[in-house]
């Protein structure tokens, strides 16, 4: 490209660059422009947050890319590139693994990267992260003009260093009070979809505030990461966070789990023993499933929330603690309260700023970006090379229901990576995942649910006790299941999407035969 044709491209980048949009966006239009004016087949921006690259944009890469977590010491190539700070280019014959192998967006899932680039952007004197390009034709990068990449590069430094000042000046005009945290990678929501942009959007509404949230949501959505957001976002943040599984607390003890007890306080009792709230006292204390608390301990922690106090069991004296309140149920507790299976006065004492967490299935493309970074976990679990989804286990992914959601999703590519890592498959160059590899059950006819037919007319028209039918109906599905599992509870469980505490309630309401 000519000098001046470069200058103009340059300015109405600029121009572009300039305008009001998203983070996410501005990112990407600079990949796009990156790629018109240095022709490559993929590029990419990597933010550091040791000891991993985090992409924020790619062009040209699948899109469960930007699920992946990059450990810059497991990648030669991306640790060459961050540690200098000057471009660099790899020769074709590098023995150096390329980290985009099998994931340039192609019908052709073995296609490999033979000409590699990447630069380190620095903002401030301090490396950021980084830009890199590949090309599948080997010399793609050989008349690229040193002058104008360099120029660009400034250009994509200063566009970064932006994107974070406007981002930074919006949340201190939001929270003026609210100290900014790190992010932590450990508890990130990984997602782009339209829900997911609203889901964090209410996390950092109520997050900075004292009030109760109630996260609700089937199975296996995320609702405990959801939870671990809004504490860190918290001005409890650097406070304990207790977790409590009220679905595992048996009613016997769950008053001395979560307040505790005093020596003698009954038999067993040969100490005094601090309970949830009181470990909790000035951080957070999540109570996970609780739509299954007994309702006589849901009256005494009522009381607590009330007062803001606690009494042990076998002791007169009231304690004080100041925490936060955070649960969780994928139960209907409005349908629970109008049954009287819940405390009215409870739930509305929790449901102060009600969340919900959206199933996978309606979360569209973000089943990719999770595969991606359950992919890279398990590529370090399992010590194997890469791990890549070919394009037919992409649109399975897509297309399922996903009734365990997330859990399921992540189950599903642990056992299909498992099945993978063959003695053959290890000695190639990346590993890919087909359908072959995967156990996803077929989705049900519109009017059958996994086999048990259903005669409309029969429900439409007969009368009919309309819970005794669903028992029913519930009884035959666990017991055709249970039979098709070989009556492993854990399995059966797994496939119908359901918390196996909950599973084992519910065969125990139905009356079901185990067989145990």
């Amino acid at each position: 490209m000519t000098t001046d044709l470069f200058s103009a491209s340059l300015i109405s980048i600029v121009a572009d660059l300039s305008a009001s949009m998203p983070t996410e966006q501005r990112y990407q239009r600079l990949l796009e422009h990156l790629c018109r004016i240095f022709p490559c087949d993929a590029s990419a921006l990597l933010k550091f947050e040791s000891p991993c690259l985090i992409p924020l944009a790619v062009n040209g890469l699948s899109e469960d890319t930007l699920g992946r977590r990059f450990t810059v010491d497991e990648h030669p190539r991306l640790a060459q590139i961050l540690a200098s700070d000057k471009a660099v280019r790899f020769a074709a014959d590098s023995d150096l693994p390329d980290p985009y192998d099998g994931l340039v967006d192609s019908d052709n899932d073995q296609l490999l990267v033979h000409d590699c680039m990447g630069v380190t952007l620095f903002i401030d004197g301090e490396p950021w992260g980084v830009l890199t390009l590949d090309a599948l034709a080997q010399g793609t990068f050989d008349n690229i003009d040193p002058v104008q990449f360099s120029t660009f590069i400034g250009l994509a430094a200063a566009t970064v260093k932006a994107a974070g000042l406007i981002a930074s000046l919006e949340q201190r005009v939001r929270y003026a009070t609210q100290t900014v945290f790190k992010e932590n990678t450990d508890h990130e929501m990984i997602g782009d979809s339209e829900c997911m942009r609203t889901l964090r959007n209410e996390i950092s509404i109520v997050a900075p505030s004292e009030l109760a949230v109630l996260i609700l949501g089937e199975t296996g959505v995320g609702k405990e990461l959801v939870a671990r957001r809004i504490h860190i976002e918290s001005n409890r943040a650097d406070q304990v966070m207790v977790y409590v599984n009220c679905a595992a607390l048996p009613e016997s003890i769950a008053e001395s789990e979560l307040f505790g007890h005093t020596k003698g306080a009954f038999s067993g009792a040969t100490h005094d023993r601090i309970g949830k709230f009181e470990l909790a006292n000035g951080g957070t204390i999540f109570l996970d499933e609780i739509g299954e608390l007994p309702l006589s301990i849901q009256a005494k922690l009522l009381r607590t929330l009330q007062n803001g106090e606690i009494q042990r069991v076998g002791s007169d004296k009231q304690i004080k603690v100041d925490l936060r309140v955070i649960a969780a149920t994928n139960r209907n507790l409005q349908q629970e309260v109008a049954a009287g299976l819940f405390r009215p006065d409870l739930y509305h004492r929790l449901a102060v700023y009600p969340m919900l967490v959206p199933a996978l299935r309606e979360r569209g493309k973000d089943v990719l970006l999770l595969a991606g970074a359950f992919l890279e976990k398990n590529q370090q679990r399992l010590g194997i090379k890469k791990l890549r989804l070919d394009q037919e286990v992409k649109k399975i992914l897509l297309d399922y229901h996903w009734p365990g959601n997330i859990r399921e999703l992540e189950h599903l590519l642990s056992r299909a990576a498992l099945k993978s890592a063959t003695p053959e498959n290890r000695q190639e160059d990346f590993i890919t995942i087909s359908p072959a590899y995967l156990d996803i059950v077929p989705e049900p006819p519109e009017y059958s649910s996994v086999g048990i037919s259903t005669d409309l007319s029969t429900v439409l028209f007969s009368p009919v006790n309309f819970k005794e039918a669903v028992d029913e109906f519930q009884r035959r599905l666990i017991q055709q299941q249970l039979a098709a599992q070989k009556g492993n509870m854990a399995a059966t469980a797994r496939l119908l999407g359901l918390d196996r505490g909950n599973f084992h309630r519910l065969l125990k309401r139905l009356a079901v035969k185990t067989g145990d």
